[in-house]
């Protein structure tokens, strides 16, 4: 890294999406721990929380989206440089959004390689060349990049969720009212659908869980809930944080390539994760020491960037992951011997 950027103040901007703003948390660590940096985050409101109470992070900074269209941003954007432009701008974004501000920017800019060109060819032609520059890094190490010359090792930059005690406190006492003390939680929902089974799947091995004993609660944001009826069904009534608080009390959450996989990653729980349409090319397996990472096979993946494609097998790579491979899966999770941090 630049010497004359150590112990500063940055602006950086990640704009989207969830798991994206999750996995630069543990970079932003990294690089205050390492080079002594702070951090003014832009982002959108939604994001917001996922930098509240981070020991790197300065301040947040939200955008409405009217702001991000047309002349608007660029009026946002002479204005950050104004107020901020004295700080060096790190882009973790990487969209020509982002570059128009750095562009107008009057400080030092920094930005990240997004391999985009390599991401495509792969996804073309599933040439083995670009599987391999794509797997050399994950993309937290793709986010360091934008500072350091070589990336630090995968378990130096697992993102972290900064919890508070009141938090923790609340996340349990939530718990202890639905009866539970170490529940398995499940996310079964994807912004594409493509990204998760069925709901027939998830709600067959919800029973089989029940059945065989474990604790179980269900978490997420989806139109409609898996199991509407069920009281542990808290589909819809969680936000951001207080997600990631229960989560941080589960024995393990199983879900697809979404944001809550993050999340409970951020707070140290063992992730069950399933990957069809997306693969570890992409870069965003998670790495924690219990992580269990599923990919279904299918010769077609990836299919597309961000599993939204539709797809000409009918999604057959999520569809082929029945109950019982999610019970195998499942079987893996240690037993829960964690006690949760908080600041």
């Amino acid at each position: 890294m630049p010497a004359t950027l150590a112990n500063q103040e940055c602006l950086t901007i990640r704009l989207s999406a969830l798991g994206d703003a999750i996995l630069t948390t543990g970079v932003l660590r990294h690089w205050q721990d390492h080079f002594g940096l702070s951090f003014h985050i832009l982002t959108r409101p939604a994001l917001a929380p996922v930098f509240d109470n981070h020991p790197a992070v300065r301040s947040v900074i939200t955008v409405e989206e009217k702001d991000l269209r047309g002349l608007a941003w660029i009026r946002l954007c002479r204005s950050l440089a104004t107020a901020y432009g004295r700080m060096p701008f790190i882009d973790l974004h990487g969209t020509l959004r982002t570059r128009a501000l750095r562009l107008l920017w009057p400080g030092p800019t920094r930005a990240y390689p997004k391999f985009s060109f390599s991401r495509r060819l792969f996804l073309a032609t599933h040439h083995p060349f670009f599987s391999r520059r794509l797997n050399r890094y994950n993309v937290p190490q793709r986010y360091s990049l934008a500072l350091q010359n070589d990336a630090p090792e995968k378990s130096a930059l697992r993102p972290q969720i900064v919890l508070r005690e009141n938090e923790i406190i609340q996340a349990r006492l939530r718990l202890n009212a639905l009866g539970l003390q170490d529940p398995i939680a499940i996310h079964p929902y994807a912004t594409h659908p493509a990204k998760t089974p069925r709901p027939q799947v998830w709600t067959n091995m919800i029973r089989t869980l029940a059945d065989m004993g474990h604790e179980i609660i269900v978490l997420g944001r989806n139109p409609i809930p898996l199991l509407p009826d069920w009281p542990l069904d808290l589909t819809n009534s969680t936000d951001l944080r207080t997600t990631s608080a229960l989560l941080s009390l589960c024995r393990g959450l199983i879900t697809g390539d979404s944001g809550p996989m993050h999340l409970a990653a951020a707070v140290g729980t063992p992730v069950v994760a399933l990957f069809g349409p997306t693969t570890q090319e992409w870069g965003f397996f998670p790495t924690g020491p219990a992580d269990i990472v599923y990919q279904s096979p299918c010769p077609k993946a990836p299919c597309s960037l961000h599993g939204q494609n539709v797809c000409p097998l009918d999604n057959a790579c999520m569809a082929e992951i029945s109950p019982a491979k999610l019970i195998d899966l499942v079987s893996a999770l240690p037993e829960s011997s964690r006690t949760t941090s908080f600041s």
